[in-house]
């Protein structure tokens, strides 16, 4: 199970590495009404990097770390709940508005309504960035046990 937790662990740099360098792009473009074609397709890029990162952190990660340390993994709720607890992120309210973005995200199939949650989507995932390295530093303790 711990070469499991190094895994996970790369794959979270893996995933840090590309928000990071997608959440930098999009500043640099800023939020607009419009968008060239390249701009629109660098946050499009974001809001697909975010959307993956969410996911993966709770469904799989989170999950995984309760299955290591011997918690019940329950319901998506425990998951989320035990990350809180291990100090994750702060609250869990923004938690769930975050899930709500990305579930905005992937189910948005009109470009305009996409281009009004960007700003959204360019907070979030510093947020998003947040959590991945508070992840990555559990991860790490852990290791040096």
């Amino acid at each position: 199970m711990y070469e499991k937790l190094l895994e996970d662990k790369r794959l979270i740099e893996k995933q840090l590495f590309w928000i990071r360098y997608s959440v930098n792009e999009c500043k640099n473009i800023g939020i607009k009404n419009c968008y060239t074609p390249e701009e629109f397709g660098k946050f499009e890029t974001l809001c697909a990097r975010y959307s993956r990162g969410i996911d993966f952190l709770i469904r799989k990660i989170f999950r995984s770390i309760d299955i290591y340390e011997f918690e019940n993994p329950g319901t998506l709720i425990d998951v989320v709940n035990n990350a809180h607890k291990r100090g994750f992120f702060e609250d869990i309210d923004e938690l769930r508005i975050m899930k709500d973005l990305r579930n905005d995200i992937v189910h948005e199939y009109i470009e305009e309504n996409l281009i009004e949650i960007f700003d959204e989507v360019l907070m979030y995932s510093e947020k998003l960035i947040e959590i991945m390295e508070n992840t990555l530093r559990y991860l790490q303790e852990i290791k040096n046990k």
